[in-house]
Formats: structure tokens, C-alpha cells, sequence
């Protein structure tokens, strides 16, 4: 796979349909991949050391896929406190404030610490201001007399009076009411307000567990923690089903891709399931045509006709041509020609619609009939696409059930039936972890095709051909972890070749990863290097990670040919 890292090899070789060549598995091309079938054509030869020449000369960079260099931060919910804190206590010590205060002020500026720092010494009074940190009150009593209540209007001694710094006097019952009334409308209360219209003074936390019970307390903790998370833009929520985990981004470091925790993976750009190789753009489109109703529509203009009379659209649903509308209408009609019935006996000299009318001989189709032939296969198109991405879909979803089923039942019974250790069975999971990625990638891949202008021939033909060799090699990866373990899975003694299959799987597992990465990358850069007329660039980078060597006969084939069939091929002149 090393022309999609440097310069696809310069090559877009196009044999005869005998010469298959082995692209998915890249070393050899006068190998068939069908000829990797046997282990010993695979290099899995357990005589011999496993021989993965076709993958790459660092075989280290392949195993330790590029995916494993993160490029964000998996937070717990102790986690996100822990930092919730740590930045309260950094604006408390540089501004010298209190640790409510501190709270206050990155709530108002999303808590971004650098924010709050930049806002307060540049203008601290118009700070104060706009989050409520008020340095007098505005209302003032004094202890020994009794204190109207702003709310019940009932009179209290000054010991039974709670006031914020404003000093607006409300008993202790209706701060309660008010207190937990906004805690209950939602996030809201975090930036609660003194319950005086007139006043902005602001409402901290240490009065708020004053007053509330511990079940108030701790919902409003949980908003709290939620706006660490919600107002801060380089962190977001796994949308993973029941998760509580937060994922922080290093924005501007290009894949977006993410899995959590639980094992969800998404896009941390849109919050949609992780879609490589397929723009967010393409993907937002992709889930909006899945979900409108103008394929609906489509379906009717390509399978339905209008009755003639009510134009109320008809399904044919018998095998005979006489249709007959639906109550009130009851309009009897011909389903090939649209004209009344009446005009089909043998009164008016058989079918009036068998013949060919010079109209049509002359190309003057009916703009209906036009419009309806445009539906239908602008319908067929889409199912294609639609049908094979739910399918891929579908397979990575009993992938991730087989998984599950292999990490909490099959790899203890196979390491008693095997004597080997579960630590040594790893390769089982990776495998099935590669399967579960690889089909999440097939999937958008159609989403990527179905949007791929259909003028660029030389492009989608050569899309693809690539598509459809990582279809051949991840099949041949999930047989192999399927059913072929079962085999061992079924034994009742350890198998003398279940070294052979360890040696096999993990080498299918490496092969299918490297190819897989490679195309992401070649599909997210447009396929770049495919110019308009069906030939690679030679402008591409020569120096690139994974540039080719010289294999076979040493010689470089370039050009772009076609076989009879005139599909294209590729040769792959080595990794």
C-alpha cells in the first residue's frame, strides 16, 4: 500500500484480465491475490519466520497504527472536577479573590482561565459589573430591627434574613422556593441572579448550600460540572449511550476522529458517529437524504402513475393492465398507455396502446415520462449506495457483538483449550478491533462514492477499484477471525497449528490495517494524485513515509491502459 502514502508509484498499470495482480496485499505483483488463499502464499509458513516484505520495511510503524498517537484526552467525571478546581484555584491566586468569586468570573467567560486574566486587568470595573461582584451593597439594615421580606412581604428578624451582596432582604423559606425552583428549570441556575428584578448582584455557591438540601446540592454540583463542559469549546460529551465521559480535543490538529472510553467513537467536530474518510459537509448531507422524504417522492415517480383523472398516484399491484381508481374516483384505465378502458375492448378494435406512435419514433417523449425515468434512476443510484453502506453498517455492529462475546466467554475457553494464556490471545481482539474500524470505514466510503462527481470517470473508476480491493481484504480478514477460529474454539485438545493461525490472523490483521490507512488518507486528499485523464502525478512527494522499492523485475510500469472489460487496474510495484 505504499503508492498511496508517497506516489501511488508513479503506476496505474492496466493488464489483461488474466493478471489479476495482488494489490490488496501489495508486495508482489505477479502474485494473484487469489493465490492467497494458502498460508505459505500468505507468509504465514509456520516452517519459516512470517515473511511481510508486501507490508512495509518498519513493521513497528505498522503495528502501532497512527490512530494510537492521540490527539485528545479521555476526562472522567473526577477528572473534569479535579480540573473544574485547579482553574478555580488559579484565578483565585492570581486575582486575589475568593475561590466563589473565581467560580463566578469563569462561568461568565466559558471558563477559559486566559480569558478571565486578559478581561479582569483590562478592565476590572466593567467586569464586575457584567458578572454581579458587587464591592457595597445597595440596601443596608441594621441587626437590631425587623426586615421586611422582598417576596412574602411578611417581617423577620435580622438572624431569620438572607441577603446576596446587593443586601435585598428575603426570608429564608422564599430564598429556598427561589433557589430550588431554578435548580430545577435546569443549567440556568448556575448564573442565578438576586431574585429583585432591579438587581444583577450575582449568586454564589456558598450561599446556595446554605440554604438547599444535599439533593439540591448536588444537582446543582452536576450543572456545574456540565457547564465546565458544555461552555468550553475544546471539550464536549461522548454522545456514546449512557457515557458520562468528556472528550478534550487539541483543536487544529486535523482528524477529528475519537473513541471514548466505552469504546463509542465519533467525530468531535459534528458529534456524529466517527466517519473518515468522509467530510462532516458530506456526512451532514449523507444523514439528511437517509432521513428525508424526497426518496419517498422519488419512489413514487419511479414506481407509481398518476390516475388520468384525479391524478391521485396508483401502485400496480396485479398482473393484468386494467386499473381501476380507488372510491370516489372508480376511473378504469390502461397502466401502459394512461387512456380510458373504454378504449380497450374489442368495441374500438383491440388496444389502442400497442402500436408505436410516430411521436415517440421521433424522440417527443411526455415530460412525465421523462421526469419519472430521471426518479427511477436517480433511485437506483441511491439504493445502491444506501444498501451497501447500511450492510457494512450492519456488519460492524455483529462485529462489535462478536467482539464483546470473545472478550467475556471465547478467549477462556480457548486459552484452557489452546494451554496458552489470555495475554497471548490479544491477537484475537486486535483482529476483531481492525474488523469493527475497517467496516466503519467501508461504510462512508459509499456516502464518499455516492457524491463523487460522476463526470470524473478516470477518478471514480480508479475509487472504485480501491474500494473494491478493501472489500476483498476485509472479507478475508473477518473469515478468518469468523470461521476459522471455530475451529479451535471447537476443539476439545490443543491444536498443533494454532500457531499457524496466530502467525495468519496477525499478519491479515497488519496487511488490512495498513491498507485501510493508506486509503483513508489517499480518499480524505481527493485522491489527488488521479489526474484528468487517468494518469498518477509525478509531482507527488518522492521522499514520503513508505516510499516504494523495486520488486519483481525491477521495473516501474507508467501509463493507464484498459483491460477488454475496460476496467482499470492497478499494479503495485511495491510497499
Amino acid at each position: 500500500m505504499g503508492y498511496l502514502e508517497g506516489d501511488w508509484h508513479d503506476v496505474i498499470d492496466v493488464d489483461s484480465g488474466d493478471d489479476d495482480d495482488d494489490f490488496y496485499g501489495g508486495g508482489n505483483s505477479d502474485t494473484p491475490m487469489s493465490s492467497m488463499d494458502s498460508d505459505e502464499d500468505c507468509g504465514f509458513n509456520s516452517d519459516s519466520a512470517p515473511d511481510y516484505d508486501f507490508i512495509s520495511n518498519d513493521s513497528d510503524d505498522l503495528l502501532h497504527s497512527p490512530q494510537s498517537q492521540k490527539n485528545y484526552t479521555i476526562l472522567k467525571e473526577e477528572d473534569i472536577r479535579c480540573r473544574q478546581e485547579d482553574d478555580i484555584t488559579k484565578v483565585s491566586t492570581v486575582l486575589s479573590v475568593s475561590r466563589e468569586v473565581a467560580s463566578l468570573l469563569l462561568r461568565r467567560y466559558n471558563w477559559s482561565v486566559s480569558t478571565v486574566h486578559e478581561e479582569w486587568f483590562s478592565d476590572e470595573e466593567r467586569v464586575r459589573k457584567a458578572v454581579g461582584l458587587l464591592e457595597e451593597p445597595i440596601v443596608q439594615f441594621s441587626a437590631d430591627e425587623e426586615v421586611t421580606c422582598g417576596i412574602c412581604f411578611d417581617s423577620y428578624s435580622f438572624c431569620e434574613i438572607r441577603a446576596a451582596a446587593c443586601g435585598h432582604p428575603f426570608c429564608r423559606a422564599c430564598w429556598q422556593g427561589y433557589i430550588n425552583n431554578a435548580i430545577n428549570d435546569g443549567p440556568g441556575c448556575v448564573t442565578l441572579r438576586c431574585p429583585d428584578p432591579s438587581c444583577n448582584a450575582a449568586v454564589g455557591q456558598n450561599m446556595i448550600d446554605d440554604l438547599v438540601t444535599r439533593e439540591f446540592k448536588e444537582k446543582y454540583r452536576r450543572y456545574l460540572v456540565r457547564s465546565y463542559i458544555e461552555d468550553n469549546r475544546k471539550i464536549k460529551w461522548c454522545p456514546g449511550p449512557e457515557c458520562e465521559c468528556a472528550v478534550e480535543f487539541v483543536v487544529g490538529s486535523g482528524n477529528h476522529d475519537v473513541t471514548c472510553n466505552c469504546s463509542y467513537g465519533f467525530c468531535w467536530n459534528c458529534t456524529e458517529d466517527a466517519h473518515r474518510p468522509v467530510d462532516c459537509e458530506t456526512v451532514a448531507k449523507w444523514i439528511l437524504k437517509n432521513n428525508a422524504e424526497s426518496e419517498n417522492t422519488n419512489w413514487i415517480l419511479a414506481y407509481t402513475k398518476p390516475c388520468p383523472k384525479c391524478k391521485r398516484p396508483i401502485e400496480k399491484n396485479h398482473g393484468c393492465m386494467h386499473m381501476t381508481c380507488r372510491s370516489p374516483c372508480g376511473f378504469e384505465f390502461c397502466w401502459l398507455c394512461l387512456g380510458s378502458w373504454r378504449e380497450h375492448g374489442r368495441g374500438t378494435g383491440g388496444y389502442a396502446c400497442n402500436g408505436f406512435s410516430v411521436t415517440k419514433k421521433e424522440g417527443a417523449v411526455d415530460e412525465t415520462e421523462r421526469r419519472r425515468e430521471m426518479a427511477r434512476k436517480s433511485l437506483e443510484r441511491y439504493t445502491h449506495y444506501y444498501e451497501r453502506w447500511a450492510a457494512n453498517q450492519k456488519s460492524r455492529l455483529k462485529a462489535l457483538t462478536d467482539l464483546h462475546q470473545m472478550q467475556t466467554n471465547h478467549l477462556v475457553r480457548l486459552s484452557e483449550i489452546q494451554c496458552q494464556p489470555e495475554t497471548q490471545l490479544k491477537f484475537i481482539t486486535d483482529a476483531w478491533l481492525q474488523i469493527v474500524e475497517c467496516r466503519r470505514v467501508l461504510k462512508w466510503t459509499y456516502a464518499y462514492g455516492y457524491y463523487l462527481p460522476e463526470n470524473l470517470d478516470t477518478k471514480r473508476r480508479f475509487f472504485e477499484y480501491l474500494q473494491g480491493e478493501a472489500e476483498v481484504g476485509l472479507e478475508r480478514l473477518h473469515q478468518c477471525a469468523e470461521k476459522e477460529l471455530e475451529t479451535y474454539l471447537k476443539a476439545e485438545k490443543p491444536s498443533d497449528d494454532f500457531n499457524d493461525f496466530r502467525t495468519k490472523l496477525t499478519g491479515l490483521t497488519a496487511v488490512t490495517r495498513n491498507y485501510f490507512e493508506n486509503l483513508v488518507r489517499a480518499l480524505e486528499n481527493g485522491l489527488a494524485d488521479v489526474d484528468s485523464v487517468g494518469t498518477c502525478s509525478k509531482t507527488s512527494s518522492k521522499g514520503a513515509a513508505g516510499s516504494s522499492k523495486q520488486k519483481g523485475n525491477g521495473k516501474r510500469k507508467e501509463g493507464t491502459k484498459h483491460d477488454r472489460s475496460g476496467k482499470q487496474k492497478v499494479r503495485n510495484s511495491g510497499s
